[in-house]
């Protein structure tokens, strides 16, 4: 079990908040390396309408997953070309090779995915929930945003225990029975406990086969004595019961330990033959968790079902939480529909935030706290709709104030008309709007003419250049 520990750090909300309104401009308020675990479970383009059937929990809840470019704000995109070209260059690129939906879906991830980056600790891991749609593109994305080198792997979910009974069958091709998770972490400096699975009744009986007098499961498949390739130990090299040097390598265990296993009856001595040592299913501590996951079914019906159409269950978002934080870490969900992820965090001691744009998940999140999937509500969730202003930039000055270093950065030239121009002609510009999540640091601003700076209004620099361009002024 790893033992790191993440430092402390300040963030400008408090646990079990929920944040109803647009996730991009919430996300961009909250305080840089402020988030432990940040599990998403986004649209997945699938090109279908999703609602709560009328009488549910999640009744009202619906969305419509199916992008196009009228869908997101063409600002993001000059957004991510200004912090990551190569990112731009692969959102074209997906536009070229799949369609105009992808380019758009991608668009909406990536600009969000950027500031999941930045929110997520050194020691924090992102899993990002999706199915084959647009799994390929949205690896590509991860890999350029958090590196390949910091890649964890790719979870397989079969969402069906059985195949013929959850397949999603279609002509012509194979059933759809699985989604992925792409798991990445901040660093190499990364939190991870192993997971561990327990048997099946009669898996046990097959890996514990033998009975012995006491009624305690074993099997014989621990060795007992050295290979000749592990090198010769002399202090293991001792004879027992008459048993001397099975090898020159000697014995696995000292004389010491031998004695007391010998004691506890885990150890067969066979006249002639080498004797045997007992393994016990009772100190079995279970198989290791692998990347394919067949045992949580979907949800489709039961206490748990609120009716909402993509809910997850809460026994695989507890196996990720519990794999990737420890008590008292911060959880954050920025999709969090109906509130799966609050709710497994808070059973497992953790702390959360959530996000998202309707106003029902506010609701959800404070129906499952009071109700028996956590035993009773230990809080009422805080719920806002304003945007959180950081305070992890320290105490900054007045924007305008800036004006003289960002003359000196820009040579006076305009980053709009391209052009220099006395510093009395200049005004200092957000890149990112206020409105939309942007602040005062010097990151965020730029000079430009008076005349770009009214073309450009609440845009990008990209939409600036463009008008431009139809003016005739760039060329």
């Amino acid at each position: 079990m790893s033992k790191l520990k993440s430092k402390p750090a300040k963030r400008n909300w408090v646990n079990r908040t929920v944040w109803t309104g647009d996730n991009l401009q919430i996300m961009r308020g909250m305080n840089s390396e402020s988030v432990d675990l940040i599990y998403l479970d986004p649209p997945f383009n699938s090109n279908r309408t999703y609602a709560a059937p009328v009488g549910s929990e999640a009744a009202g809840a619906a969305f419509k997953d199916t992008w196009t470019l009228d869908d997101v704000d063409h600002a993001w995109l000059g957004e991510i070309d200004e912090q990551m070209p190569a990112l731009c260059a692969i959102i074209h690129a997906a536009g070229d090779s799949h369609s105009d939906g992808m380019k758009s879906y991608l668009i909406m991830m990536a600009v969000r995915l950027l500031e999941m980056k930045r929110l997520l600790k050194s020691t924090g891991s992102i899993y990002l929930h999706c199915d084959d749609t647009a799994v390929d593109y949205l690896k590509i994305l991860m890999d350029v945003i958090f590196e390949s080198s910091n890649s964890r792997g790719r979870i397989v979910w079969q969402r069906a225990a059985g195949r013929a009974k959850g397949s999603q069958h279609a002509p012509r091709t194979f059933g759809r029975d699985v989604d992925y998770i792409l798991h990445y972490s901040r660093s190499d400096a990364y939190l991870h406990h192993g997971i561990r699975m327990e048997l099946s009744e009669v898996e046990m009986k097959t890996k514990f086969p033998h009975t012995d007098r006491h009624g305690r499961q074993y099997n014989t498949d621990v060795p007992l004595f050295r290979q000749p390739s592990m090198g010769e130990r002399p202090n293991l090299c001792y004879t027992y019961k008459g048993v001397t040097n099975p090898h020159p390598s000697g014995w696995r265990v000292s004389r010491k330990r031998l004695e007391a296993m010998d004691a506890n009856g885990e150890i067969i001595w066979r006249d002639g033959k080498r004797p045997l040592r007992k393994s016990f299913a009772e100190n079995y501590k279970g198989k290791s968790l692998g990347n394919l996951w067949t045992d949580i079914p979907n949800i489709t019906g039961g206490d748990e079902y609120l009716g909402y159409p993509t809910q997850k269950p809460l026994k695989l978002l507890g196996r990720i939480i519990r794999a990737s934080s420890n008590e008292g870490d911060m959880v954050l969900d920025p999709f969090c529909g109906c509130a799966t992820a609050p709710v497994a965090a808070e059973q497992l001691r953790r702390q959360w935030v959530g996000i998202d744009i309707a106003a029902k998940a506010a609701d959800l999140v404070q129906y499952r706290l009071n109700r028996n999937e956590i035993g009773p509500a230990l809080c009422e969730p805080i719920v806002r709709d304003d945007i959180p202003q950081r305070t992890d930039q320290g105490k900054l000055p007045h924007y305008g104030t800036h004006l003289n270093v960002l003359f000196g950065k820009q040579g006076g030239f305009c980053a709009g008309y391209e052009k220099f121009f006395h510093k009395e002609n200049h005004t200092v510009d957000h890149i990112v709007p206020k409105s939309k999540g942007g602040t005062d640091h010097l990151d965020n601003l730029q000079l430009l003419c008076a005349h770009c700076n009214s073309l450009k209004s609440t845009g990008t620099n990209i939409e600036l250049k463009a008008k431009l361009k139809r003016l005739k002024i760039l060329k």
